[in-house]
């Protein structure tokens, strides 16, 4: 690897400098209880490290219960972390940041568009006057094995309790 290189899924800081301002802020939910006093428990995970975690997952396809613990800390808190930014928009701002960017550099072709799939049903076989080659029901019986005789268990039935 090269010396100035980052791994697919580090972040760099030219990319976090562009991500920073789109994280919300955390704050405590005023109409919620909580049974420990302020400041207890551990820390909230620093929202570089989240992120990175979160390009971690989409980089190498990944379960959440995959992330390596002892980089990123817990699984679940950091899926908890994308759930809120994802609630958030944040990634539908990097989306659209993306995007922009992208469209001001190499420019977007908005106008020429593709779209791939099929949103309803071939027409019916039967409207085309002619069998369907593929519907092995409506095929032409097959010929017998080269031996001539068809293959048939010899014995129906064997109950196995009774000897024979």
């Amino acid at each position: 690897m090269a010396k100035n290189r980052l791994p697919a899924w580090a972040v760099s800081d030219a990319l976090w400098q562009r991500v920073e301002p789109l994280i919300p802020a955390r704050r405590r939910e005023s109409a919620k209880d909580y049974v420990r006093k302020p400041g207890g428990g551990r820390k909230p995970k620093a929202a570089r490290l989240v992120f990175e975690a979160i390009v971690w997952v989409l980089r190498t396809g990944c379960h959440w219960k995959a992330l390596p613990t002892e980089r990123f800390g817990s699984a679940s808190a950091v899926h908890k972390r994308f759930l809120e930014w994802q609630k958030a928009g944040v990634f539908d701002a990097l989306w659209k940041g993306g995007l922009a960017e992208h469209a001001d550099l190499e420019g977007i072709a908005w106008r020429w568009q593709s779209i791939d799939g099929a949103m309803m049903k071939a027409p019916p076989a039967q409207e085309a006057g002619r069998p369907n080659p593929t519907d092995r029901r409506r095929k032409r019986e097959q010929a017998p094995p080269a031996g001539g005789r068809l293959w048939c268990p010899a014995l129906v039935h064997r109950d196995r309790r009774q000897s024979t």
